[in-house]
């Protein structure tokens, strides 16, 4: 997860604890949580208004598939 292990996400931890308090900590988290979820949210609504996203990830696929059945050959 972004080159990041164990022990820098306890200091990350160890350091927001300090900061903002016991308290605090897990409204921060939900208002995270929240907002990432509105985020993927908003995301989907804008795939599904816009037109053409759907048929340019469909066409993505298909050449990536094409792309995985020529490569015997290519090499």
């Amino acid at each position: 997860m972004f080159g990041l292990g164990t022990p820098e996400l306890i200091v990350i931890l160890g350091i927001a604890f300090l900061v903002f308090g016991g308290k605090k900590l897990p409204e921060l988290g939900s208002g995270l949580g929240k907002a990432i979820s509105s985020f993927k949210k908003g995301l989907h609504e804008v795939e599904e208004t816009v037109p053409g996203v759907k048929e340019v990830a469909s066409i993505k696929e298909e050449v990536g598939k094409v792309k995985d059945m020529a490569s015997p050959f290519t090499k």
